[in-house]
């Protein structure tokens, strides 16, 4: 019995010990500020974050440091970020996304918004399966559009990612006046491990300029609206250069060894220029015309092409050779088979 009392008294003391410790630590956090915290609202450059904030564009102090208290550090997502996809060599990164499933989920999009992606084709220029493959690539048609708390995430690479802070910080800045002007928390917003929100994938400064009421329901709902995404995306590769009829990319054979290395995206050679030096286009191409040479790798080799303006737009949504060269090769085959399924079902 009086063991039993001993052994109460020290699980009392235990308790009330750990119970004094958890109490002390925000105390602990202020005197070692190396120590990591369970959020970022204690954390020094998160206040300072915030007095910019609320001198920059009128915020309240104790709003934010409430919200910040919602936002915490995501190891995952420093992983993620130290390994993107698009590290990948090309025979490695085309298969993630030239997949049948892809494909197929792709026509039935298309078939199901016909009307709005001609509508979009009609007033920006884009043509449905570049649009279509881009939701596509990003989010499987809207089925996975990520499960990070984006004011976690971008908190988490703004605060604690040295090599890309400002840029992370930046679009931090924009995720809140963007919840400020369409009333939504910025604790709500779910997103990839960047901070990419909805069935397109707009960071937060390109869903303030480029996001638009495509359906004219007074809203821009890039989370949950197709029509609205659709119309977004169009207008953001619009207004990035897109030229309408314009050709994206063309096969090349090089005729001599060629430098692989430090693929420019932007065109800035003439194809006469290219030829001089061996690498030779595989389709009747004007010389004049501008292309960036890309050199993708397989595992033999290199496989060759020009890149031309449009190439160039779609590596404004994500500045990656590989990334814009699967928008372009799953667009075609997307293509290619809802022009089939449609004149299998108008001769039926």
């Amino acid at each position: 019995m009086e063991g039993n009392k001993h052994r109460g008294r020290t699980m009392l003391n235990t308790t009330s010990g750990l119970m004094l410790l958890i109490a002390s630590l925000p105390l602990v956090s202020l005197l070692f500020p190396g120590m990591a915290t369970a959020d970022y609202s204690t954390r020094q450059i998160t206040q300072e974050f915030i007095e910019r904030m609320v001198e920059k564009h009128g915020f309240s102090r104790e709003e934010l440091t409430e919200l910040f208290e919602k936002a915490t550090k995501q190891e995952q997502i420093l992983d993620l970020i130290a390994r993107p996809a698009e590290a990948k060599p090309w025979y490695q990164y085309r298969p993630i996304f030239l997949t049948n499933s892809r494909i197929e989920g792709g026509v039935q999009f298309w078939q199901e918004y016909a009307e709005t992606l001609e509508k979009a084709e009609e007033i920006y220029g884009v043509p449905p399966e570049i649009i279509v493959a881009i939701i596509g690539v990003e989010t499987r048609y809207g089925a996975h559009k990520g499960n990070f708390t984006v004011l976690s995430a971008l908190s988490t690479l703004g605060f604690d990612y040295p090599p890309r802070s400002k840029f992370f910080l930046s679009e931090l800045e924009q995720l809140l006046i963007l919840s400020r002007e369409e009333e939504i928390s910025a604790n709500e917003f779910k997103g990839s491990y960047a901070g990419a929100m909805g069935i397109p994938q707009f960071i937060a400064s390109s869903y303030r300029q480029y996001a638009v009421d495509f359906d004219g329901d007074g809203r821009r709902d890039l989370i949950n609206n197709e029509i609205d995404a659709i119309g977004s995306v169009a207008n953001y590769f619009h207004e990035h250069g897109w030229r309408t009829g314009g050709a994206i990319a063309s096969l090349a054979e090089a005729k001599m060894p060629f430098d692989y290395s430090g693929n420019k995206l932007k065109p800035g050679k003439t194809i006469k220029a290219y030829k001089d030096l061996g690498l030779i286009p595989q389709n009747n191409i004007p010389d004049n015309a501008l292309a960036a040479h890309i050199a993708l790798e397989l595992d033999d080799g290199y496989e060759h092409w020009f890149g031309f303006q449009n190439f160039y737009v779609i590596t404004r949504y994500n500045h990656s050779a590989l990334y814009a060269m699967a928008v372009y090769q799953l667009s075609q085959e997307i293509s290619y088979r809802y022009n089939l399924a449609t004149e299998d079902f108008a001769e039926y």
